[in-house]
C-alpha cells in the first residue's frame, strides 16, 4: 500500500475529502517522524512499536572494491510488530473484519497451503557478473 492509496481509504472510511486525509495522514506520519528524531518510541498497541536503534562506528567493507570503509555512528528507526498484528499475519484463515456501523461482521481469508521447501543445491551456480549502466542505455542517452 502506497502513501497516496492509504489517504483514499482514510478518505472513503471517514468520509473526507483527499485533501483532509492527506491532511490526517501528514500530520500522523509527521508527529511519528518528530517523536522518533527526539530518540522517543512510539508504541501502537495491536500493531507494533517503532523505536531508534543505536548503532556503533565500525569498519566496513566495499563490496566493489573489497577496501575498508569506516562507518560511522548512527541512529536508525526499527519497527517491532505486535502480537495482534503477528497473529493477524501468520494465520492462514485471518479474521477479516469489517465494521459497516452497527454489527461488526468477521469473514475467514482463506490462503493457499505453504509450499514444501526444496532442498538447497549441493553447489550452488556462480552468479553472472552484473550488467553495466550504459549496456541498458542507447546511444542517445549516453
Amino acid at each position: 500500500m502506497t502513501k497516496s492509496e492509504l489517504i483514499e481509504r482514510v478518505s472513503e472510511a471517514a468520509k473526507l475529502t483527499k485533501g483532509k486525509a492527506e491532511l490526517v495522514v501528514g500530520t500522523i506520519f509527521g508527529a511519528m517522524t518528530e517523536a522518533m528524531v527526539r530518540g522517543e518510541g512510539i508504541e501502537i498497541r495491536g500493531f507494533g512499536s517503532f523505536t531508534v536503534r543505536q548503532y556503533k562506528s565500525y569498519e566496513g567493507r566495499n563490496p566493489r572494491t573489497g577496501g575498508s570503509v569506516h562507518v560511522k555512528p548512527k541512529r536508525l528507526p526499527f519497527f517491532k510488530v505486535g502480537k495482534e498484528l503477528r497473529a493477524r499475519v501468520n494465520l492462514s484463515t485471518a479474521p477479516l473484519v469489517e465494521d459497516d456501523g452497527d454489527d461488526v461482521e468477521v469473514q475467514e481469508r482463506k490462503t493457499a497451503a505453504p509450499k514444501p521447501v526444496a532442498a538447497a543445491p549441493a553447489a550452488a551456480k556462480p552468479r553472472p557478473a552484473p550488467k553495466l549502466r550504459e549496456e541498458h542505455l542507447s546511444e542517445d542517452e549516453i
